[in-house]
C-alpha cells in the first residue's frame, strides 16, 4: 500500500461523520487480509517517523507528564489528525499549538481527548473480524507480510535526547506549547 492509499483510508474514514476509530475499522473491515496488512505495515512505518524525542516532549507538555503508552497513544492521535497535520507536526512538533483540540486541553477541557490509542488497533480489530483470527495471529501476520515485502524492521531516530523536565529547555524547544501549558 502507498503512502497516497494509507492517507486515502484515513481521511475517509476522517470524513465519515462518525467517530474516528470505528469509521477506520469498518473501512478496513470491507478490505482483504492482504490490504489490511498493507495499511498495518504502513501505519507502522508512518509511526515510526514520529517516533523522537521531540515528540516525547510535546506529549509530555500537553498530558503533564508522558509514560510510553501514552506516547504510543500520541502518535496514533497524529495519525488519526490526518495527513495535513500529521505532516506538519511531523516537521515541527511546536505546530501543535495550533491544533483546536490542543487549545481545548491547553484550556483545562478535561472531555477533550487529545490521544487516540485504539486507532493503533484498528487493523487488528478489521482483521479479527474479517478472517476470524485473533491479535496474536494478526501481529504475526503483520511480521509476515513485512518480512515477504522487504520491509524490515529499522530502529528509528529518535534525535537528540533531553530534560523534559527543565522549563527552560522546553521553552526553547516547544516555545508555542510550553507557553500553553507551562506555568508563567
Amino acid at each position: 500500500m502507498n503512502v497516497d492509499e494509507f492517507w486515502g483510508i484515513v481521511e475517509a474514514a476522517r470524513a465519515d461523520g462518525r467517530p474516528f476509530h470505528e469509521a477506520l475499522v469498518d473501512r478496513l473491515a470491507e478490505r482483504s487480509e492482504e490490504e489490511i496488512l498493507a495499511f498495518q505495515a504502513r501505519f507502522d512505518e508512518v509511526d515510526g517517523v514520529v517516533c523522537r524525542w521531540d515528540m516525547v516532549a510535546a506529549a509530555s507538555l500537553i498530558l503533564g507528564g508522558c509514560t510510553d503508552d501514552a506516547f504510543i497513544d500520541f502518535r496514533a492521535g497524529l495519525i488519526a489528525l490526518g495527513r495535513e497535520w500529521y505532516e506538519r507536526v511531523a516537521r515541527s512538533p511546536d505546530a501543535l499549538a495550533d491544533h483546536p483540540v490542543v487549545a481545548q486541553a491547553a484550556a483545562g477541557d478535561a472531555d477533550v481527548e487529545v490521544f487516540h490509542g485504539a486507532v493503533g488497533e484498528a487493523a487488528c480489530e478489521a482483521y479479527e473480524r474479517v478472517t476470524g483470527k485473533d491479535d496474536c495471529d494478526f501481529y504475526d501476520a503483520v511480521d509476515e507480510y513485512k518480512t515477504a515485502h522487504g520491509l524490515e524492521e529499522t530502529d528509528s531516530d529518535m534525535g537528540e535526547e533531553f530534560d523534559f523536565e527543565d522549563d527552560a529547555e522546553m521553552r526553547k524547544r516547544l516555545p508555542r506549547l510550553a507557553e500553553m501549558f507551562l506555568p508563567g
